[in-house]
């Protein structure tokens, strides 16, 4: 199966620089701007189905692009964004003061690492690979999966170890990055990563971490 992995449009916490997590906010107007533009692209590429984390701003560029693809939208609530603990609706420059020892622990990059109240990488890796193991395993040929950057990047760096190179630390909003998976073997391919030639003309935004 080739699948159409793409970072949701930007969200109104993305647009004021707050973290997100798994809080529910929608998609900024940029943001849809960027889903439409994402929808185009994949129109053209055959996609049968769409996956998409429950989380609003990411089931907003999944209904553009399912209704561009005139295809359905499955949701799999392990394609969340990772539980965020204490930093969830903070803005990003008041975190290192607020909370200097916990953002430093973060920032270093500790797979087992938890935010207060939240998930560790590794946990998010695990559920991540978990989703995308089961969506590759589906009847389909082509599908997009709209979900968050955090999930992307460690799920990939997981399921591609021999790639972990040519992942970036952030995506793009709305960015598409493309895998090939063999649901025989359960091997997974990078065909191109971040890629954001379809928002030239809209706009791209931040890649924040979380």
């Amino acid at each position: 199966m080739i699948l159409y992995c793409v970072r949701h449009g930007e969200s109104t916490y993305n647009s004021e620089g707050r973290v997100q997590g798994q809080s529910d906010v929608p998609l900024s107007p940029l943001g849809l701007r960027q889903g439409a533009a994402v929808a185009e692209t994949l129109r053209a590429k055959g996609i049968e189905a769409v996956f998409t984390s429950p989380l609003r701003r990411a089931y907003q560029t999944a209904e553009l692009v399912a209704a561009a693809a005139r295809c359905p939208i499955f949701v799999e609530d392990d394609l969340k964004e990772i539980h965020a603990g204490i930093f969830q609706d903070q803005l990003r420059r008041d975190l290192e003061a607020a909370w200097p020892d916990e953002y430093r622990r973060w920032i270093g990059g500790d797979m087992d690492y938890a935010i207060p109240g939240g998930e560790s990488r590794r946990q998010l890796a695990e559920r991540g690979t978990a989703a995308l193991r089961w969506i590759a395993a589906q009847p389909y040929q082509r599908a997009a999966v709209i979900a968050h950057g955090r999930l992307f990047v460690v799920s990939f760096s997981a399921l591609m170890p021999h790639e972990a190179h040519r992942i970036p630390r952030a995506l793009q909003n709305a960015s598409i990055t493309t895998l090939e998976a063999d649901a025989a073997t359960g091997e997974f391919r990078l065909l191109s990563v971040n890629q954001t030639d379809h928002l030239q003309a809209v706009g791209l935004t931040g890649c924040g971490d979380l």
